[in-house]
């Protein structure tokens, strides 16, 4: 079984967000990157299969050579090679439509990507990708099983969970539940020295259309300062709700 696993390389969570050029661009000073967690999650089930049931895992990242690192890191984990498409990922459909391409000249079987982004939570991608080669597709998957080319995968709904049965090539949007965080992988110094020799390969992007872009950034407004009523004020409180708050 071949897997392809689509990595995002996102800030981590613990950066402080800042922008520029008139608050239309993201300030990438001093942030440092990660592999986006539900695209982790994914690479980790990924190499469950690879040494379970013998699969070849690739993973592959729409962007510039600053994203060559988090590859890195995912190779160390135990992919075996990677691919890095040579283009600024400028929105979902772009993103797609390479990563499309890159699937249909790999013949893999399954492709598992995040079921969104840490940093846009656009959450199209994959379904994308499964519309341009007409794949079937599982969103929000917390647990899969293939045997052969069937394929047994549970998914988060509204209220509760679908088990479902599908076949191959599948694209998944995944998520915490196809692993869990305990069972991540921290690369070891024999996995970061392997990564240093195993291939990673630069194709440029194919010809596309970009359909959308960001055209102005806004932080959340700053918390408003705490007014503490006494217990025993309820009068206050009411009347705070309804007039001030206007919650009530």
């Amino acid at each position: 079984m071949k897997i392809l696993v689509c990595i995002s390389h996102v800030p981590d969570t613990t950066s402080k967000i800042n922008f520029t050029n008139g608050d239309s661009e993201f300030d990438t000073n001093g942030v440092q990157y990660v592999i986006n967690p539900n695209d982790e999650f994914g690479l980790t089930r990924a190499i469950w299969f690879q040494e379970q049931q013998g699969a070849t895992v690739t993973v592959v990242n729409v962007g510039g050579p600053e994203t060559e690192p988090t590859l890195r890191k995912a190779l160390a984990i135990g992919a075996n090679e990677a691919i890095r498409v040579n283009a600024n990922p400028a929105d979902g459909f772009f993103v797609a439509k390479q990563l499309a391409e890159v699937i249909k000249n790999g013949s893999y079987d399954l492709v598992i990507a995040g079921k969104e982004s840490l940093d846009y939570n656009g959450g199209m991608v994959p379904g994308m990708i499964a519309g341009i080669l007409g794949y079937n597709f599982l969103n929000s998957c917390t647990a899969i099983t293939v045997e052969g080319t069937a394929v047994k995968a549970v998914r988060e709904i509204d209220g509760g969970k679908e088990t479902v049965a599908t076949t191959l090539p599948l694209i998944i949007g995944g998520q915490k539940g196809l692993v869990e965080e305990k069972d991540l992988r921290i690369p070891n110094m024999r996995g970061i020295m392997t990564a240093r020799t195993k291939v990673l390969t630069v194709v440029e992007p194919v010809e596309t259309s970009i359909n959308t872009k960001a055209v102005k950034f806004e932080k959340p407004a700053p918390k408003s300062a705490v007014k503490l009523i006494s217990p025993d004020n309820l009068d206050e409180l009411i009347n705070l709700l309804h007039n001030e708050a206007k919650v009530i």
